[in-house]
């Protein structure tokens, strides 16, 4: 208004435009946020630790299904569907279509029912493409010399930087290995499901022992994930309710780089591989790895019926030999 004046120009109609021009573009900038904020409910499994996840865009009601789990009784052999059924009731009272079927990994401690919510929906199941050389690795150690080893199991894998969407909320990948070789992080709007890289801010971050897992690897992809917007809220795969407290699975960036009690104490890379190796030397290997690898390397399948009509797991004796056994 000063330079008008001073030049003799009348710019109150511009300045009324530029300020009307300004509010509108606050307002599309809100809109589109809150377009991009889909509703997150996670499903916590008290037999495994795990959270599966039912992410959806309020606006289409598409939605995706992340680490769904196919419950198992190591102890009896018995099989059941309780966990997929509860997700598939609940997407049903909420009238959301099933647009994907995501595994964020090769779970070694609990089944994959992704192959019994393809059934069930016809949705497509994905998973990041690095599941192949996790599919080579235990082939050999199953010894399956004809098992397709190719990634077919699954309807898409993605690559490090894929995108794709959830109704109409933006979605893309982002390749995080160290816990294992093949995990990965989806993006989903403001929300990241980190599987098992980051915990809950008390319990620190995941082990890299198993095969293919690498402390150091894994300190670069959770810098990676921390380098998010710090509003961005995260999703991790476990919770094992340290002191005995309700199960929680919802954190911030901000919130992880504040309080994460292995990232807020190993400020270095060679200081959080040091003590990530020395922990994961103490730790005992998960009860169910050996059962639940060749049912995820197989996107979720379980074994084909024999002769007899039942089914049967392969266990390979000393194969992790030399962990601790308790």
């Amino acid at each position: 208004m000063g330079f008008g004046a001073a030049h003799l120009f009348d710019l109150s109609s511009a300045v009324s435009w530029l300020l009307a021009w300004e509010e509108s573009f606050e307002s599309f900038v809100e809109e589109f946020s809150m377009k991009q904020k889909p509703y997150v409910t996670g499903f916590y499994d008290a037999r495994t630790g795990s959270i599966q996840y039912v992410v959806a865009d309020p606006e289409t009601k598409k939605c995706a299904v992340i680490d769904p789990v196919y419950d198992f009784d190591e102890k009896s052999g018995q099989t059941a569907s309780k966990n997929a059924d509860g997700i598939l009731a609940f997407v049903k009272e909420k009238g959301y279509a099933v647009e994907w079927i995501l595994d964020t990994h090769p779970h070694a401690d609990h089944f994959s029912a992704a192959a019994y919510l393809k059934e069930k929906t016809g949705a497509p199941t994905a998973i990041g493409e690095k599941v192949i050389e996790v599919q080579k690795l235990w082939r050999g150690f199953y010894n399956w010399p004809d098992f397709p080893a190719d990634g077919s199991q699954w309807d898409r894998l993605f690559a490090d930087g894929d995108t794709f969407r959830v109704g109409n909320i933006d979605a893309r990948v982002m390749f995080s290995p160290g816990h294992t070789l093949a995990s990965v992080t989806y993006v989903i709007g403001d929300a990241a499901f980190v599987h098992d890289t980051l915990f809950m801010p008390d319990s620190g971050t995941a082990r890299a022992d198993f095969p293919g897992g690498n402390a150091a690897v894994l300190w670069g992809s959770i810098q990676g994930i921390l380098a998010l917007p710090e509003e961005t809220r995260l999703y991790t795969g476990h919770d094992y309710r340290p002191g005995g407290r309700e199960p929680l699975w919802e954190s911030t960036v901000a919130e992880q780089k504040a309080r994460n009690t292995h990232m807020a104490k190993y400020k270095t890379e060679a200081a959080f591989v040091a003590a990530r190796e020395a922990r994961d030397r103490t730790l005992p290997m998960p009860k169910l790895i050996l059962h639940s690898l060749q049912i995820n390397t197989n996107g979720g399948r379980l074994p084909i019926p024999e002769q007899n009509g039942r089914r049967y797991l392969k266990i390979p004796l000393d194969l992790l030999a030399g962990v601790p056994w308790d």
